[in-house]
């Protein structure tokens, strides 16, 4: 049996000066990561809002699919679900928030060390 491989240089964040021994995966948000809720909050980053039947078009989503992510996401606190009328029809309006940005942010940065450890 051979030892698990190792990464040739430790990835460290430079603040301590210290290696930081995770991998990069170990930073995704199984929130976030998933396709439809990242797809949700890389939508609303764009634009800051979009309302449910444009979300539900661009990401290929049914009414249920996309409501109960939508839940999902409103219960972490990285959306605003405003539930509405514009005259006598439904609006629901989904605005992206500062914990939401940080997120996908934070999200982001994980993927991108992840593609630079893979040489990608």
């Amino acid at each position: 049996m051979s030892a698990p491989a190792r990464p040739l240089e430790p990835a460290g964040d430079g603040s301590d000066g210290a290696p930081d021994l995770a991998h990069p995966t170990s930073g995704l948000d199984d929130t976030v990561h998933q396709k439809a809720r990242l797809g949700v909050l890389a939508v609303l980053a764009e634009g800051g809002h979009a309302d449910f039947p444009y979300l539900k078009e661009v990401l290929g989503l049914t009414d249920g699919n996309l409501g109960r992510h939508l839940e999902v996401l409103a219960g972490s606190g990285l959306v605003h679900v405003e539930k509405g009328f514009a005259g006598r029809r439904p609006r629901t309006r989904v605005t992206i928030t500062r914990a939401g940005r940080a997120a996908l942010e934070a999200e982001l940065r994980a993927m991108r060390e992840l593609l630079r450890r893979l040489g990608g």
